[in-house]
C-alpha cells in the first residue's frame, strides 16, 4: 500500500475527529502518508472523487435517519477507489447507527474498493445540545486508537478478510421516521432554520452549509435543501440561527428522552 487517505463528510467535525484519529494511527503503524479528503462542502463535489490504486481509504460519514445522508449517497456511486484497501466508519447520535455501516461498506464495494474493518462511533447529536455533549471523547477517541492499531494488524499480516457489520442489507429498512405529538410521522425535510435578530450577518453559515443552501447576502433565507446536520446552528458566533418548529421540537425532546444512555463505539475487523 502507497499512502492513508482520511476522507469524510463532516458538517460539525465529529465524523472528521474519529476518522483522522484512526488515518494517523494507520499512518503511523504502517510507515505510510496521509492525505485527507474533505468532501463536505459543495465545491469539493464537483467531481467524482478518485483514489489513487493501493491506497488505504478511512472512509467516514454522519448517521442521518439511521443511513449514510441520503444526498451524499446518491454523489458517492460516482466514487472509484479500485485496488484499493477501505476502513468504513459511521459516526452517529447515540441513538443508532441502524443500517448506515453495511451501506457505507457497499459504497465502498461498488467503488471497487476491499473493506478490511468497520466501526461505529458516537458524536454529540447534530440536532442536540445535550445529547452525546462533548463526543467524541477522551474515551471515544481511545478506542479509535486501538481501532486502528488492530486494522493496522491485519495489513501488515496480510490478512484482508471482510468485516461483517450490525445492520440490514440491502435494500436495508426504511430511513428512521421522527413523529410528532400526536404519534404520527412528519415530513422534516420541509422544517429549516430560523434566525434571531442576533446575526451579525458575518455569513459564516453560508460558508460553511454543506448543501449551499443558505443564501450569501441575506443570511436568514435557505434557498436550497436543509439536512439538518447543525452546521450552522452549532457555529453561529452569537447562536442566532435555531429550529423553531413545533414538530421538529417534538422531535429533538423525544430523541434525548429516549436515548440519555451512553452508547458505545462498535468495531468488526
Amino acid at each position: 500500500m502507497k499512502k492513508i487517505v482520511a476522507v469524510y463528510f463532516s458538517a460539525t467535525g465529529t465524523t472528521e475527529k474519529i476518522v483522522k484519529t484512526i488515518a494517523l494511527q494507520l499512518s503511523e503503524d504502517l510507515c505510510l502518508p496521509m492525505e485527507v479528503c474533505d468532501f463536505t462542502l459543495p465545491a469539493a463535489r464537483k467531481n467524482p472523487l478518485v483514489f489513487e490504486e493501493e491506497s488505504i481509504l478511512v472512509f467516514g460519514t454522519p448517521v442521518y435517519a439511521g443511513r449514510v445522508p441520503n444526498l451524499m449517497a446518491k454523489y458517492l456511486v460516482t466514487m472509484r477507489a479500485e485496488k484499493c484497501a477501505a476502513v468504513a466508519v459511521s459516526v452517529y447520535g447515540n441513538r443508532d447507527f441502524d443500517d448506515a455501516l453495511v451501506e457505507t461498506c457497499d459504497i465502498l464495494h461498488h467503488a471497487g474498493a476491499v473493506v478490511v474493518a468497520a466501526a461505529a462511533f458516537i458524536g454529540e447529536h447534530s440536532f442536540s445540545k445535550t445529547l452525546a455533549v462533548g463526543r467524541p471523547d477522551a474515551a471515544d477517541i481511545a478506542k479509535a486508537v486501538d481501532f486502528a492499531k488492530k486494522t493496522s494488524e491485519k495489513f501488515k499480516n496480510n490478512v484482508l478478510s471482510e468485516p461483517e457489520p450490525d445492520g440490514v442489507p440491502f435494500p436495508y429498512r426504511q430511513h428512521f421516521q421522527p413523529v410528532n405529538a400526536d404519534g404520527e410521522p412528519f415530513d422534516m425535510r420541509k422544517v429549516k432554520p430560523a434566525t434571531s435578530a442576533d446575526c451579525l450577518s458575518c455569513g459564516l453559515c453560508a460558508e460553511i452549509c454543506p448543501m449551499g443552501a443558505i443564501d450569501s447576502f441575506d443570511f436568514s433565507l435557505v434557498n436550497g435543501v436543509c439536512i439538518k446536520c447543525g452546521a450552522c446552528v452549532k457555529k453561529c458566533p452569537t447562536h442566532a440561527k435555531s429550529f423553531t418548529d413545533v414538530n421538529y421540537l417534538y422531535h429533538l425532546r423525544d430523541i434525548e428522552d429516549k436515548n440519555r444512555s451512553r452508547k458505545e463505539p462498535k468495531m468488526f475487523l
